[in-house]
């Protein structure tokens, strides 16, 4: 009977588990997903041992930790939370970056009469990039335009090429609520535009450009209070009556901040936090431990599965590694072949992409590329079949670059303003805490590879819908985390 009941739930015998004993069947009625943007794996590890009665760790006391988990490459901010709640990768999503190049869509503003822009879906989008609600929202002007639709401004929803599990969530009759820093995260609506019943996204520009912890902390307690709103039974707002979501939470940002901040950031290789970051690390958890604090409050702890990640590292931790690339030199380079080459080049924190506008001659770029590999402080050049390995082939699908540049590790595409970023394919960019916390669960460690895009179809089954139902999960075949089984409320 025991060898069946294994069998069953994935936890025996397997290479690279301590577990004190199988873990029981979880009764979940709804599903708290935090991203802690920043959050490395070794971060939650080191944050656990030195403060045993954190949230984090009594949430570790009782959940599953994937200590190698890695996130989405590249580990940007869109296709990291994608992953989450898509179950795929820039393979299915079609996303990229925040921050791409499509070859079929048009210019904000134009005619449509020329294919190929820059697409933009950042704090740039918003009426106001300086006022909290974003001036109103986004600016269909600063919109590409898609010319096989009527050339109509193409929203961040309708740029996602997959369904999300909040559309399906919702499908299933239950109620859901997301909030993240900036309105183009309307994207978590999916392309029916409809997944989210209760969207919280306010603009975080003038916060994070205030370069100050105290002031990013004040934007992640806004929507914390949001998250307490809704499991007290209302809107983010409070003024309103509401079914606690099914599926609900949010993103924080004061630990990346802090990660960035000059100042502050890691003393060492090892992780130890500066001053800062471990004040905002601290805070971090105390906020969780409020959202906790709630769940018991309103009796909701016990069926309520709690799931801490992070959309992406930064990088490096190691502050002797932190070098800054010349912004210069690569559309410099490209376009020193033959002017207009370049049709974007987003050298954006710990990675480039470069898309040209002839792709016949990417090799000719890689040669060039390779000449001034030392001045240029790359690492790694992936272009024809090393990028089609990992992705689409950029002459089928107009989204995907023609190159990749990894720098060495520790070399920012950014000014001096930040000492760590992301975007990158490295250690510190992509590996990235994973706590799948449940009160009837003992603590169990999984040290078997695992990648956040399993968290999705993960979801679903907890809340006893099939995980098929995900377009991604279907294309990529991702599978639903390991060590885990559920029994879902009827």
């Amino acid at each position: 009977m025991r060898s069946l009941w294994c069998a069953v739930a994935l936890v025996c015998a397997i290479p690279g588990w301590t577990l004190s004993e199988t873990l029981p069947p979880a009764r979940v009625s709804r599903v708290l997903l935090i991203s802690i943007d920043g959050l490395h794996a070794l971060d939650l590890a080191n944050y656990v041992q030195a403060k045993p009665d954190s949230t984090l760790a009594k949430l570790a006391r009782h959940g599953v930790t994937y200590t190698n988990a890695l996130t989405a490459m590249p580990s940007n901010s869109w296709p990291g939370l994608l992953a989450m709640i898509t179950g795929g990768s820039p393979i299915s999503t079609g996303v990229m970056f925040e921050n791409s190049y499509d070859h079929n869509l048009s210019p904000p503003g134009s005619n449509c009469s020329t294919r190929g822009t820059r697409v933009v879906f950042d704090s740039s989008i918003d009426r106001d990039p300086n006022a909290l609600d974003g001036g109103g929202g986004i600016d269909p002007e600063k919109l590409p335009r898609d010319p096989a639709n009527g050339c109509t401004p193409v929203y961040p929803h309708q740029f996602l090429r997959v369904n999300t599990v909040f559309e399906i969530i919702k499908a299933a009759g239950r109620r859901t609520a997301w909030s993240d820093k900036h309105p183009a995260y309307e994207l978590v609506n999916g392309p029916s535009g409809k997944g989210v019943d209760d969207l919280l996204v306010p603009e975080v520009r003038a916060a994070s450009r205030a370069r100050s912890i105290p002031r990013i902390e004040e934007f992640d307690d806004m929507r914390v209070q949001g998250v307490l709103n809704e499991i007290r039974g209302k809107d983010h707002s409070g003024a309103h009556v509401a079914e606690v979501p099914a599926l609900f939470g949010m993103n924080f940002q004061a630990i990346s901040v802090a990660q960035k901040i000059p100042g502050n950031g890691y003393l060492d290789a090892q992780g130890t936090p500066s001053a800062g970051l471990a004040e905002a690390l601290d805070h971090t958890d105390r906020s969780l431990g409020q959202m906790v604090a709630a769940l018991q409050s309103q009796r909701l702890l016990a069926s309520t599965l709690i799931i801490v990640t992070a959309k992406h590292g930064d990088a490096p931790i190691d502050p002797r590694a932190l070098q800054y690339a010349d912004l210069e030199l690569i559309p410099k380079l490209v376009n020193g072949i033959h002017p207009g080459l370049l049709a974007q080049a987003n050298q954006d924190g710990s990675c480039a992409l470069i898309w040209l506008s002839d792709h016949s001659r990417t090799q000719e770029v890689v040669r060039t590329l390779e000449l001034r590999r030392s001045e240029a402080k790359i690492q790694t050049i992936y272009a024809g079949n090393s990028l089609r390995l990992r992705f689409n082939d950029p002459l089928a699908d107009s989204r995907m670059p023609d190159i990749i540049v990894q720098p060495q590790p520790g070399v920012l595409y950014t000014d001096a303003n930040f000492i760590a970023e992301h975007g990158g394919f490295t250690e510190d960019d992509t590996h990235v805490a994973l706590l799948v916390s449940f009160p009837s669960y003992e603590a169990t460690t999984i040290k078997s590879p695992v990648r956040t895009a399993q968290i999705a179809p993960t979801i679903l089954k907890a809340l006893g819908l099939s995980p098929d139902a995900l377009e991604a999960v279907r294309m990529e075949m991702t599978s639903q985390l390991p060590g885990l089984i559920f029994q879902a409320d009827k």
